[in-house]
């Protein structure tokens, strides 16, 4: 087959997945545009756990080497009680020896700024554009922003997160399904934990409550709080350390002294929510990608890991090809892993949130059973693939 002429895509939303979508469609020869609502390209979060199978989909963009060097390797996790009693260490090292690269924390700021300088060099960026249409017509898509501005393009890609312009656009609104619980997250510095021994990375369970706790690299430690909750019941900004405080009082040394040592102000809270698998994610020549096609609740922590692979995948399934067939055949291979992943994910938040103290027990005990082996096989199809 004869190579296409130089196409056009248009990526709404400047975040992980369309960072990522830009680079993997430029290497593929496409001229493309991210465009964005926010005034200026800052990630809100903390930090974000990016496995082997997110590490590797990054060495193929070209940005795993500058990802590893700002970010920290997860080189123990550790499962414990609420009073910081061992359950089980998790395999990280047999997994990094396996997969032959580490599971990375970073900041997700530090995260963007890498994605982003990597792909300002070949693709424009634009910011304050708000994205409210796109109309189809003889073969060219054209996307209407706020502002009045018009852009024609092959392609219209939706990398604008949980509450998708673009996923609404296509198939109507759809409610969130909430979790139960809220989760609460902060950063603080190594040197402000002198005093607490970390073992290293660890997640504490406790009755309704958990607590992670990790190196997220350059001197710094980011944790989470996720705690059943009624929905709507997020502390304010001036009640969220206290809450968090007593919540957490006299629990394992460390996560006292993390929530102690993070400026209140800096402490983000949030629902945890999903949304039902959609039957497909693209009409015409618009499609999604990412938490707008496919968000999932981070108890796996795949969320960013699967809109890296998605921007791969649907590059490589447009080479060659007509765009209606190529997004048929990017749904067809991407669909069923994320969507088994969401499953997956709500499973796991049921099953690290529970209340009732029996349960808890045997939750447990049966942690502490697994085998290095068993547990690397059980999450080998999503840690092991690579795109």
């Amino acid at each position: 087959m004869d190579a296409l002429p130089t196409r056009k895509a248009i990526v709404v939303g400047a975040g992980i997945g369309g960072l990522c979508t830009a680079l993997a469609l430029h290497q593929q020869g496409w001229i493309v545009s991210v465009y964005d609502k926010a005034s200026s390209l800052r990630e809100a979060g903390a930090g974000i756990v990016l496995a082997a199978n997110a590490m590797k989909a990054l060495d193929v963009l070209g940005v795993g080497g500058a990802v590893r060097k700002a970010g920290a390797p997860v080189v123990q996790a550790d499962i414990r009680s609420w009073d910081g009693k061992l359950i089980t260490s998790l395999p990280a090292a047999k997994q990094a020896e396996l997969y032959g690269t580490q599971s990375y924390v970073i900041h997700r700021a530090d995260l963007q700024a890498i994605l982003a300088q990597a792909v300002a060099a070949t693709t424009p960026i634009h910011t304050n554009q708000q994205w409210i249409d796109g109309q189809q017509n003889h073969g060219v898509v054209n996307a209407i922003f706020k502002d009045g501005t018009q852009v024609d393009a092959d392609l219209i890609i939706g990398a604008d997160g949980l509450h998708s312009a673009v996923r609404e656009r296509l198939f109507g609104h759809s409610p969130v399904r909430y979790s139960g619980y809220i989760a609460l997250r902060g950063v603080c510095t190594q040197e402000e934990l002198r005093n607490a021994t970390t073992g290293g990375g660890f997640e504490a369970l406790g009755p309704g409550r958990r607590f992670g706790l990790s190196s997220l690299g350059n001197g710094r430690v980011f944790w989470f709080a996720a705690i059943n909750a009624p929905q709507g019941s997020l502390p304010s900004a001036e009640e969220r350390q206290s809450e968090l405080l007593r919540q957490f009082q006299g629990w394992y040394n460390p996560v006292v002294s993390a929530i102690e040592a993070t400026d209140p102000s800096t402490i983000l809270a949030h629902d945890i929510v999903d949304r039902p698998p959609l039957p497909r994610w693209s009409s015409g020549r618009m499609t999604l990608l990412g938490d707008a096609a496919h968000p999932m609740l981070p108890n796996l922590g795949q969320g960013g890991a699967q809109a890296i692979e998605d921007a791969i995948v649907l590059a490589r399934c447009l080479r060659n090809t007509d765009i209606p067939t190529g997004l048929s055949a990017y749904e067809k291979e991407r669909m069923t892993r994320v969507n088994r992943i969401v499953r997956m994910s709500r499973s796991m938040g049921r099953m690290v949130q529970l209340e009732n103290p029996l349960l808890i027990y045997l939750r447990n005990k049966l942690l502490a059973s697994v085998s290095d082996q068993r547990y690397i096989s059980r999450f080998d199809p999503i840690i092991g693939c690579e795109v």
